[in-house]
Protein backbone atom coordinates (compact mmCIF):
# COMPACT_ATOMS: atom_id res chain seq x y z
CA UNK A 1 0.00 0.00 0.00
CA UNK A 2 2.62 2.51 1.08
CA UNK A 3 4.91 1.88 -2.58
CA UNK A 4 1.84 3.62 -4.15
CA UNK A 5 1.76 6.94 -2.64
CA UNK A 6 1.06 10.58 -3.77
CA UNK A 7 3.73 12.06 -2.22
CA UNK A 8 5.51 15.21 -3.34
CA UNK A 9 9.05 14.62 -3.64
CA UNK A 10 11.39 17.05 -1.00
CA UNK A 11 9.30 17.20 2.39
CA UNK A 12 11.66 20.15 3.18
CA UNK A 13 10.43 22.08 0.37
CA UNK A 14 6.83 20.98 1.62
CA UNK A 15 7.19 22.16 5.06
CA UNK A 16 9.32 25.30 3.90
CA UNK A 17 6.02 26.19 1.36
CA UNK A 18 3.77 25.95 4.46
CA UNK A 19 5.84 28.06 6.88
CA UNK A 20 6.19 30.89 4.35
CA UNK A 21 2.67 31.35 4.12
CA UNK A 22 1.21 30.30 7.73
CA UNK A 23 3.99 32.51 9.48
CA UNK A 24 2.39 35.73 8.03
CA UNK A 25 0.45 35.50 10.64
CA UNK A 26 3.28 36.50 13.26
CA UNK A 27 4.18 39.57 11.25
CA UNK A 28 1.80 42.57 9.89
CA UNK A 29 -0.99 43.62 11.82
CA UNK A 30 -1.88 40.71 13.19
CA UNK A 31 1.66 40.35 15.26
CA UNK A 32 0.78 41.81 18.06
CA UNK A 33 -2.21 39.34 19.10
CA UNK A 34 -0.16 36.51 18.26
CA UNK A 35 3.26 37.83 20.36
CA UNK A 36 0.98 38.78 23.63
CA UNK A 37 -1.16 35.53 23.37
CA UNK A 38 2.46 33.94 22.73
CA UNK A 39 4.17 35.36 26.01
CA UNK A 40 0.92 34.89 28.46
CA UNK A 41 1.42 30.99 27.29
CA UNK A 42 5.41 31.71 28.26
CA UNK A 43 4.97 33.06 31.82
CA UNK A 44 1.72 30.81 32.11
CA UNK A 45 3.74 27.59 31.71
CA UNK A 46 6.07 29.32 34.35
CA UNK A 47 4.18 29.69 36.74
CA UNK A 48 3.06 26.16 36.03
CA UNK A 49 5.96 24.36 36.95
CA UNK A 50 6.85 26.68 40.10
CA UNK A 51 3.93 25.61 41.20
CA UNK A 52 4.40 21.90 40.42
CA UNK A 53 8.09 22.66 42.34
CA UNK A 54 6.30 23.43 45.37
CA UNK A 55 3.87 20.48 45.45
CA UNK A 56 7.01 18.45 45.09
CA UNK A 57 8.13 20.00 47.90
CA UNK A 58 4.34 19.80 49.60
CA UNK A 59 4.92 15.90 48.72
CA UNK A 60 8.05 15.32 50.95
CA UNK A 61 6.61 17.49 54.23
CA UNK A 62 3.00 15.36 53.71
CA UNK A 63 4.52 12.43 53.97
CA UNK A 64 7.20 13.30 56.72
CA UNK A 65 4.45 14.22 58.66
CA UNK A 66 2.33 10.90 57.67
CA UNK A 67 5.74 9.04 58.94
CA UNK A 68 5.78 10.28 62.49
CA UNK A 69 2.44 11.06 63.06
CA UNK A 70 2.42 14.32 63.29
CA UNK A 71 -1.54 15.71 63.59
CA UNK A 72 -1.02 19.48 64.12
CA UNK A 73 1.96 19.11 61.20
CA UNK A 74 -0.55 17.53 58.91
CA UNK A 75 -3.26 19.55 59.74
CA UNK A 76 -0.83 22.27 58.41
CA UNK A 77 0.16 20.64 55.35
CA UNK A 78 -3.52 20.27 54.82
CA UNK A 79 -4.14 23.82 54.99
CA UNK A 80 -0.75 24.62 52.92
CA UNK A 81 -2.58 22.40 50.38
CA UNK A 82 -5.34 24.49 49.14
CA UNK A 83 -3.76 27.70 47.68
CA UNK A 84 -1.22 25.23 45.58
CA UNK A 85 -4.18 23.44 44.03
CA UNK A 86 -6.40 26.53 43.70
CA UNK A 87 -3.19 28.23 41.59
CA UNK A 88 -2.34 24.79 39.80
CA UNK A 89 -6.18 24.53 38.37
CA UNK A 90 -6.61 28.22 37.84
CA UNK A 91 -3.25 27.84 35.66
CA UNK A 92 -4.44 25.09 33.45
CA UNK A 93 -8.03 26.74 33.12
CA UNK A 94 -6.11 29.79 31.68
CA UNK A 95 -3.82 27.40 28.99
CA UNK A 96 -6.50 25.94 27.80
CA UNK A 97 -7.95 29.16 27.21
CA UNK A 98 -4.45 30.52 25.88
CA UNK A 99 -4.08 27.22 23.16
CA UNK A 100 -7.43 27.38 22.24
CA UNK A 101 -7.36 31.47 21.29
CA UNK A 102 -4.24 30.86 19.63
CA UNK A 103 -5.05 28.11 17.50
CA UNK A 104 -8.23 29.74 16.94
CA UNK A 105 -6.96 33.45 15.50
CA UNK A 106 -3.99 31.29 13.65
CA UNK A 107 -5.85 29.27 11.83
CA UNK A 108 -8.72 31.94 10.83
CA UNK A 109 -5.94 34.25 9.39
CA UNK A 110 -4.09 31.14 7.26
CA UNK A 111 -7.80 29.92 6.30
CA UNK A 112 -8.95 33.47 4.94
CA UNK A 113 -5.60 33.61 3.06
CA UNK A 114 -5.72 29.90 1.55
CA UNK A 115 -9.61 30.80 0.64
CA UNK A 116 -8.23 34.11 -0.96
CA UNK A 117 -6.01 32.64 -3.03
CA UNK A 118 -8.19 29.87 -4.13
CA UNK A 119 -11.37 31.91 -4.58
CA UNK A 120 -10.39 35.73 -4.80
CA UNK A 121 -8.23 37.75 -6.83
CA UNK A 122 -8.92 38.68 -10.33
CA UNK A 123 -7.55 35.10 -11.41
CA UNK A 124 -9.35 33.21 -8.88
CA UNK A 125 -8.04 29.05 -8.89
CA UNK A 126 -10.14 26.47 -10.98
CA UNK A 127 -12.94 25.26 -9.01
CA UNK A 128 -11.67 21.59 -9.95
CA UNK A 129 -8.43 19.89 -9.97
CA UNK A 130 -5.19 21.58 -9.10
CA UNK A 131 -2.15 20.64 -10.76
CA UNK A 132 -2.64 16.92 -10.68
CA UNK A 133 -4.52 17.55 -7.02
CA UNK A 134 -8.13 15.88 -7.62
CA UNK A 135 -8.52 16.38 -3.71
CA UNK A 136 -11.32 18.82 -3.20
CA UNK A 137 -9.46 22.12 -1.80
CA UNK A 138 -11.82 23.15 0.51
CA UNK A 139 -11.24 19.78 2.58
CA UNK A 140 -7.18 20.44 2.82
CA UNK A 141 -8.74 23.81 3.75
CA UNK A 142 -11.08 23.21 6.42
CA UNK A 143 -9.55 20.34 7.89
CA UNK A 144 -5.59 20.11 7.14
CA UNK A 145 -5.37 24.19 8.10
CA UNK A 146 -7.28 23.48 11.43
CA UNK A 147 -5.07 20.45 12.15
CA UNK A 148 -1.67 22.65 10.19
CA UNK A 149 -2.41 25.80 13.47
CA UNK A 150 -3.33 23.48 16.06
CA UNK A 151 -0.84 20.89 16.76
CA UNK A 152 2.09 23.31 16.51
CA UNK A 153 0.86 25.18 19.69
CA UNK A 154 0.30 22.30 22.05
CA UNK A 155 3.87 20.78 20.73
CA UNK A 156 5.34 24.34 21.10
CA UNK A 157 3.94 24.74 24.42
CA UNK A 158 4.44 21.34 25.63
CA UNK A 159 8.45 21.24 24.71
CA UNK A 160 8.89 24.74 26.41
CA UNK A 161 7.32 23.20 29.40
CA UNK A 162 9.13 19.75 29.55
CA UNK A 163 12.16 21.61 28.93
CA UNK A 164 11.74 23.88 31.89
CA UNK A 165 10.54 21.05 34.09
CA UNK A 166 13.70 19.16 32.86
CA UNK A 167 16.11 21.61 34.22
CA UNK A 168 14.07 22.10 37.26
CA UNK A 169 13.48 18.87 38.42
CA UNK A 170 16.96 17.24 37.67
CA UNK A 171 18.13 19.49 40.43
CA UNK A 172 15.62 17.59 42.92
CA UNK A 173 16.27 14.14 41.46
CA UNK A 174 20.17 14.78 42.22
CA UNK A 175 19.67 16.93 45.83
CA UNK A 176 17.67 14.41 47.17
CA UNK A 177 18.85 11.15 45.52
CA UNK A 178 22.15 11.69 45.79
CA UNK A 179 25.05 8.81 45.26
CA UNK A 180 24.40 5.41 45.52
CA UNK A 181 26.98 3.18 47.05
CA UNK A 182 26.97 -0.05 45.95
CA UNK A 183 28.40 -3.62 47.34
CA UNK A 184 28.76 -6.08 44.69
CA UNK A 185 31.58 -9.26 45.00
CA UNK A 186 33.42 -8.43 47.37
CA UNK A 187 33.81 -4.52 45.47
CA UNK A 188 32.84 -1.12 46.60
CA UNK A 189 31.47 1.69 44.21
CA UNK A 190 29.61 4.91 44.22
CA UNK A 191 27.22 6.25 41.44
CA UNK A 192 26.71 9.44 41.51
CA UNK A 193 23.46 11.29 40.74
CA UNK A 194 22.26 8.04 40.41
CA UNK A 195 18.51 8.82 39.93
CA UNK A 196 19.31 11.25 37.39
CA UNK A 197 21.28 8.36 35.16
CA UNK A 198 18.90 6.13 35.34
CA UNK A 199 15.73 8.53 34.48
CA UNK A 200 18.06 9.48 31.40
CA UNK A 201 18.67 5.60 30.20
CA UNK A 202 15.42 5.05 30.74
CA UNK A 203 13.71 7.36 28.48
CA UNK A 204 16.38 6.57 25.69
CA UNK A 205 15.40 3.19 26.18
CA UNK A 206 11.47 4.37 25.82
CA UNK A 207 12.11 6.74 22.74
CA UNK A 208 13.85 3.95 20.96
CA UNK A 209 11.49 1.11 21.72
CA UNK A 210 8.43 4.32 19.92
CA UNK A 211 10.65 4.63 17.01
CA UNK A 212 11.05 0.56 16.46
CA UNK A 213 7.48 0.01 16.93
CA UNK A 214 6.01 3.05 14.87
CA UNK A 215 8.39 4.55 12.83
CA UNK A 216 6.32 4.93 9.88
CA UNK A 217 3.47 6.85 11.34
CA UNK A 218 4.33 9.90 9.39
CA UNK A 219 3.88 7.98 5.80
CA UNK A 220 0.87 6.33 7.06
CA UNK A 221 -1.26 9.03 8.13
CA UNK A 222 -0.64 10.96 5.49
CA UNK A 223 -1.61 8.13 3.00
CA UNK A 224 -4.52 7.69 5.31
CA UNK A 225 -5.45 11.77 4.49
CA UNK A 226 -4.69 11.24 1.23
CA UNK A 227 -7.37 8.25 1.18
CA UNK A 228 -9.59 9.60 2.84
CA UNK A 229 -9.60 13.38 0.59
CA UNK A 230 -9.42 10.78 -2.20
CA UNK A 231 -13.38 8.80 -0.92
CA UNK A 232 -14.69 12.61 -0.71
CA UNK A 233 -13.68 13.46 -3.77
CA UNK A 234 -14.84 10.70 -5.35
CA UNK A 235 -18.07 10.19 -3.40
CA UNK A 236 -18.86 14.32 -4.39
CA UNK A 237 -18.31 13.96 -7.97
CA UNK A 238 -20.59 10.89 -8.40
CA UNK A 239 -23.34 12.71 -6.78
CA UNK A 240 -22.62 15.90 -8.85
CA UNK A 241 -22.87 13.32 -11.72
CA UNK A 242 -26.22 11.90 -10.65
CA UNK A 243 -27.60 15.75 -10.44
CA UNK A 244 -26.51 16.61 -13.69
CA UNK A 245 -24.24 19.23 -12.46
CA UNK A 246 -21.27 17.85 -13.91
CA UNK A 247 -20.92 15.63 -17.14
CA UNK A 248 -19.63 12.19 -16.68
CA UNK A 249 -18.52 9.49 -19.34
CA UNK A 250 -18.31 6.93 -16.37
CA UNK A 251 -21.62 7.60 -14.50
CA UNK A 252 -22.77 3.98 -14.37
CA UNK A 253 -18.99 3.25 -12.33
CA UNK A 254 -20.16 5.62 -9.84
CA UNK A 255 -20.60 2.63 -7.27
CA UNK A 256 -17.71 1.25 -8.21
CA UNK A 257 -14.69 4.20 -8.04
CA UNK A 258 -16.82 4.74 -4.46
CA UNK A 259 -16.75 1.01 -3.19
CA UNK A 260 -12.57 0.92 -4.63
CA UNK A 261 -12.26 3.65 -2.77
CA UNK A 262 -13.35 2.81 0.53
CA UNK A 263 -12.05 -0.69 0.17
CA UNK A 264 -8.44 1.59 -0.29
CA UNK A 265 -9.37 3.73 3.35
CA UNK A 266 -9.84 0.54 5.07
CA UNK A 267 -6.56 -1.16 3.80
CA UNK A 268 -4.89 1.95 4.85
CA UNK A 269 -6.66 2.68 8.26
CA UNK A 270 -5.59 -0.96 9.21
CA UNK A 271 -2.26 -0.20 8.75
CA UNK A 272 -2.77 2.85 10.82
CA UNK A 273 -4.64 1.12 13.19
CA UNK A 274 -1.56 -1.39 14.20
CA UNK A 275 0.84 1.31 14.21
CA UNK A 276 -1.38 3.24 17.03
CA UNK A 277 -1.42 -0.31 18.92
CA UNK A 278 1.66 -0.64 18.93
CA UNK A 279 2.82 2.72 19.60
CA UNK A 280 -0.16 2.65 22.80
CA UNK A 281 1.56 -0.82 23.89
CA UNK A 282 4.91 1.37 24.53
CA UNK A 283 3.67 4.23 25.92
CA UNK A 284 1.19 2.70 28.37
CA UNK A 285 2.96 0.34 29.76
CA UNK A 286 5.57 2.83 30.58
CA UNK A 287 2.74 4.96 32.02
CA UNK A 288 1.87 2.04 34.15
CA UNK A 289 5.51 1.16 35.53
CA UNK A 290 7.29 4.60 35.33
CA UNK A 291 6.19 5.18 39.14
CA UNK A 292 7.18 1.57 40.47
CA UNK A 293 10.53 2.50 39.16
CA UNK A 294 10.72 5.25 40.92
CA UNK A 295 9.80 3.88 44.09
CA UNK A 296 12.14 0.65 43.92
CA UNK A 297 14.93 2.93 42.97
CA UNK A 298 14.60 5.07 46.43
CA UNK A 299 13.80 1.67 48.01
CA UNK A 300 17.83 0.53 48.58
CA UNK A 301 18.59 4.28 50.59
CA UNK A 302 15.09 4.15 52.14
CA UNK A 303 15.72 0.92 53.68
CA UNK A 304 19.33 2.25 55.54
CA UNK A 305 17.54 5.03 56.73
CA UNK A 306 19.40 6.92 54.20
CA UNK A 307 16.03 8.53 52.66
CA UNK A 308 12.90 9.06 54.99
CA UNK A 309 9.46 8.30 53.81
CA UNK A 310 8.57 11.70 52.38
CA UNK A 311 12.07 11.60 50.25
CA UNK A 312 10.98 8.27 48.72
CA UNK A 313 8.02 10.57 47.48
CA UNK A 314 9.24 13.17 46.30
CA UNK A 315 12.13 11.49 44.79
CA UNK A 316 9.61 9.16 42.94
CA UNK A 317 7.39 12.21 41.93
CA UNK A 318 10.70 13.89 40.36
CA UNK A 319 11.53 10.87 38.47
CA UNK A 320 7.94 10.29 36.78
CA UNK A 321 7.84 14.40 35.83
CA UNK A 322 11.30 14.74 34.37
CA UNK A 323 10.57 10.88 32.54
CA UNK A 324 7.65 13.01 31.05
CA UNK A 325 9.45 15.65 30.12
CA UNK A 326 12.15 13.62 28.39
CA UNK A 327 9.89 11.67 26.62
CA UNK A 328 8.00 14.94 25.14
CA UNK A 329 9.04 13.12 21.92
CA UNK A 330 7.79 9.85 22.96
CA UNK A 331 4.27 10.78 24.07
CA UNK A 332 3.82 13.25 21.01
CA UNK A 333 5.03 11.17 18.22
CA UNK A 334 1.88 10.70 16.68
CA UNK A 335 0.57 14.08 17.21
CA UNK A 336 4.14 15.00 15.12
CA UNK A 337 3.41 12.72 12.38
CA UNK A 338 -0.48 13.89 12.03
CA UNK A 339 1.32 17.52 11.85
CA UNK A 340 3.26 16.68 9.32
CA UNK A 341 1.40 15.21 7.33
CA UNK A 342 -1.86 18.31 7.50
CA UNK A 343 1.44 20.83 6.57
CA UNK A 344 2.51 18.59 3.71
CA UNK A 345 -1.52 18.36 2.41
CA UNK A 346 -1.37 22.15 3.09
CA UNK A 347 2.14 23.01 1.06
CA UNK A 348 0.81 20.78 -1.78
CA UNK A 349 -2.29 23.01 -2.15
CA UNK A 350 -0.43 26.24 -1.63
CA UNK A 351 2.59 24.79 -4.58
CA UNK A 352 -0.71 23.60 -6.64
CA UNK A 353 -1.79 27.57 -6.18
CA UNK A 354 1.41 29.47 -7.05
CA UNK A 355 1.29 27.02 -10.34
CA UNK A 356 -2.11 27.95 -11.53
CA UNK A 357 -1.80 31.45 -11.02
CA UNK A 358 1.45 31.63 -12.80
CA UNK A 359 -0.17 29.92 -15.39
CA UNK A 360 -3.05 32.58 -15.49
CA UNK A 361 -1.00 35.76 -15.31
Amino acid sequence: MLTRTSFVPGEKRLLGRFWKSASGYWRGPTAWVAWALVLGLIVNVILQLLTQYALNFWNRDFFNAIGRKDQAELLYQAYRFLPLAVASIALTVFSVWGRMTLQRSWREWLSNRLYGQWLGGSHPARSGALAGHHEAPEYRIADDARVATDLPVDLATGLLQSLLTIGTFIGVLWSVGGNLQVHLDGMDFTIPGYLVLAVIVYAALLALGIWLTAGHLTRVIEENKRMEAELRAIGTHVRESGEGKVVSEDRPNGLHAVVSALKAVIAIWRIYCWQLMRMTLVTYTSLLITPVIGLLLCLPKYLVDAMTLGEVVQASAAFVVVQTAFNWFTDNYAKLAEWTASANRVAELLLALDEDQAIRS
